[in-house]
């Protein structure tokens, strides 16, 4: 089994982040150990592959940041914990839906610790709990190797997701592990 480096980097702009993936995933080779980077955005919303910027709805003074991820939209902040798996999927004979599927275990059982019961949505990746979206997912994979990730909302200021459809989807409520009783 291969070591994965875990690096915890703090508060770091999404766009600096974003650069130093996509700098990772193209310099790296069959030898370069696999990372999983966790650390926090400050507030910055930003619109998938897929996004819609008809699903930016008051943004004010947020930036918005086109990205190459997968899905649509979604907001970033102080307090979310992101999570981004840089694996060489090739190597780990894994393909995207068992990463994804993958990331979002890790929510549910992180949850289940807490006798919280998260769950899947058919056709909209992310950790549910009680129809509250708790967690989303964007990948992307270039040359066998992902980059971006999860995010998990632990305690934040939820306001901003009112700003947007939050994965394309109007009226979708969100939570947090605060909310939910968790001092985490």
């Amino acid at each position: 089994m291969t070591a994965i480096r875990i690096r915890l980097l703090g508060q770091r702009d999404y766009t600096d982040t974003l650069d130093a993936m996509r700098r990772f995933t193209e310099r790296r080779d069959a030898c370069t150990p696999d990372e999983i980077w966790l650390l926090e955005h400050p507030p910055v919303y930003t619109l998938g592959v897929r996004g819609a910027r008809d699903d930016l709805l008051r943004v004010g003074d947020i930036p918005v940041v086109t990205s190459d991820r997968g899905g649509l939209v979604t907001y970033h902040g102080p307090g979310q914990l992101i999570a981004y798996p840089l694996l060489d999927l090739r190597r780990l004979g894994l393909n995207v839906r068992q990463v994804v599927d993958a990331l979002e275990q890790c929510v549910i059982d992180v949850l289940g610790q807490y006798a919280i019961r998260g769950e899947r949505r058919e056709g909209a990746p992310g950790v549910y709990v009680d129809r509250r979206k708790i967690a989303s997912l964007g990948l992307r994979v270039r040359g066998g190797c992902s980059y971006h990730g999860l995010s998990f909302n632990v305690g934040m200021d939820l306001s901003p997701f009112a700003g947007i459809n939050p994965c394309g989807m109007a009226g979708l409520e969100v939570t947090q592990l605060n909310d939910l009783g968790v001092q985490a």
